[in-house]
């Protein structure tokens, strides 16, 4: 099943942090995907249904919230992961990227994109406040493999 919507996003967001940690530790807390709460202050609970791999479901509840679903979409072990939460015909799609830099560097890239139904009105409503933590999310992550 295809998951991808073809219409071009209507809000997007990217958000990058550059580091000296390993890009192979961070994809090791990436694909440890039941302990994303130890680098990640807004997730209150998760589940990973399947392997990390494309196709895997990942209900992830966020405090006092109701779970969202998300599909993993798209993956390059080592380098890249997409999910997306689907909500009627509205598309919530964030890709996670490592990018080598040279010289013991990496850039770690979050890139939200909103499209689908609805999406000029939602996007602008919802997008920022599920961005907002993304800074010190990642700065979480590249802290907790630099370890």
């Amino acid at each position: 099943m295809n998951f991808w919507s073809k219409e071009a996003p209507m809000w997007e967001y990217e958000h990058a942090v550059e580091t000296a940690a390993d890009r192979g530790a961070i994809w090791r807390l990436w694909s440890d995907v039941e302990n994303w709460g130890a680098w990640n202050g807004g997730i209150e609970k998760i589940e990973l249904r399947g392997p990390f791999a494309e196709g895997a479901e990942i209900a992830m509840t966020p405090p006092g919230e109701d779970p969202v679903l998300l599909r993993v979409t798209a993956l390059g072990e080592g380098e890249h992961f997409t999910d997306e939460a689907r909500f009627g015909g509205l598309v919530l799609r964030t890709t996670h990227r490592l990018v080598p830099l040279g010289e013991d560097r990496t850039r770690v890239v979050y890139r939200m994109e909103i499209s689908g139904e609805g999406a000029e009105e939602a996007g602008p409503q919802i997008g920022p406040g599920i961005t907002a933590d993304w800074p010190e999310t990642m700065a979480a992550l590249v802290e907790l493999a630099a370890r």
